[in-house]
């Protein structure tokens, strides 16, 4: 296969300063409803970006498990090499692509963790599948086997008859936004991107960049 010859063209409507939400995280929401609605799979599914404090990027794909004003929230294991990233280098940047609608959303902005009470009332809403899996993975170690994360599980399985308690090492981050770029794809690769620059004064300042 020609790589170079592998492409589609983008027909959508524009992307127009006077039409989107002076609020991005209202427009974020408009387009995550409409993500919704279209029946995109997974469409809280997000790249999250982060790097050491070398400059080493990652990336990875998580799940944004709420987002108001306060931030995009996501949930993980503290000991993970992105929670490593993060203590070292608390920026990072997420990015959402719904390929049905040609749209793109980038987030960039400050992570901090959630408070305990929000990591143990989100994990207490996790099937006990999910819950016990947290307490099997050293999530980025190396491991013997298949079999021993299956034997780890029935162990834990096992311990846990009832509740199953939230460990210690794992809970929430909030990305909290400084910039905003939402990227419509349009005809002859002029696609359509508008950037929200966080100010000072808390407000947001609106501007269309190149494609």
């Amino acid at each position: 296969m020609d790589l170079a010859q592998l492409r589609r063209d983008y027909s959508s409507a524009p992307l127009l300063e006077s039409e989107v939400k002076s609020d991005p995280v209202e427009q974020f929401g408009l387009w995550f409803n409409q993500a919704l609605e279209a029946g995109i799979v997974d469409p809280n599914a997000m790249t999250l970006a982060t790097a050491t404090p070398e400059g080493q990027p990652s990336a990875r794909v998580v799940l944004l498990k709420k987002y108001d004003e306060a931030g995009f929230c996501f949930f993980t294991n503290y000991q993970s090499p992105k929670a490593q990233d993060l203590a070292a280098n608390p920026r990072a940047a997420l990015m959402y692509y719904w390929h049905d609608l040609f749209r793109q959303v980038r987030i960039g902005g400050q992570v901090v963790k959630t408070s305990k009470d929000a990591s143990q009332q989100y994990f207490a809403a996790r099937p006990r599948g999910a819950q016990l899996a947290t307490w099997v993975s050293k999530q980025g170690q190396v491991v013997e086997s298949r079999g021993e994360l299956d034997r780890l599980f029935a162990e834990y399985d096992k311990k846990f008859d009832q509740e199953v308690p939230l460990p210690d090492y794992w809970g929430g981050y909030r990305l909290i936004p400084d910039t905003f770029e939402f990227w419509q794809g349009r005809e002859n690769r002029l696609h359509d991107r508008l950037r929200y620059r966080k100010q000072e004064d808390g407000s947001w300042v609106i501007e269309r960049l190149a494609p």
